[in-house]
């Protein structure tokens, strides 16, 4: 979806390259005209100023991305009922610092039901920041033992 967005931006910047028939364009030099948009009776904007909202709006979308998911969640299985699990918070977000142990124990619980288990165990659990250029991430760790029908005794 990202690369999409960043291909249209290319093609419309590219798209006022090069050579075309000159009868299209402005005989002043500049491919925008000059003129204003009427909001309201009494609000009106430059099409340079429309343009430029609309990029740096654009740009802020592809940086922050509000629809995708705050977290990434990478799943290796160890064996038939043992998985590693490493969590990343994507770089901007509002929120969801504290959610890397809740999302690990959902997708624990996932993975009972999808392998027809009964319990899940947390083997072990981490959490920290990754230091990278330019932005840091938070992670979280953990591997998480799928089991069987386990007895318990009353204490």
């Amino acid at each position: 979806m990202r690369t999409r967005a960043i291909l249209l931006l290319l093609s419309l910047g590219i798209g006022g390259c090069g050579t075309a028939n000159t009868s299209i364009y402005p005989t002043n030099g500049y491919l925008l005209p000059n003129n204003t948009l009427k909001l309201t009776p009494g609000v009106s904007v430059t099409v340079e100023e429309a343009l430029a909202v609309g990029m740096v709006g654009a740009a802020i979308y592809l940086v922050y991305d509000p629809l995708a998911p705050n977290w990434e969640i990478e799943e290796k299985p160890l064996s038939d009922d043992t998985y590693a699990l490493s969590l990343r918070a994507k770089s901007f977000r509002i929120g969801g610092d504290g959610e890397a142990y809740q999302i690990m124990k959902r997708r624990a619980a996932q993975l009972q039901q999808l392998r027809g288990y009964t319990g899940y165990r947390i083997v072990s659990y981490s959490e920290g920041i990754e230091s990278g250029t330019p932005f840091t991430h938070r992670v979280g760790e953990g591997t998480i033992r799928l089991v069987r029908n386990e007895v318990r005794g009353l204490r």
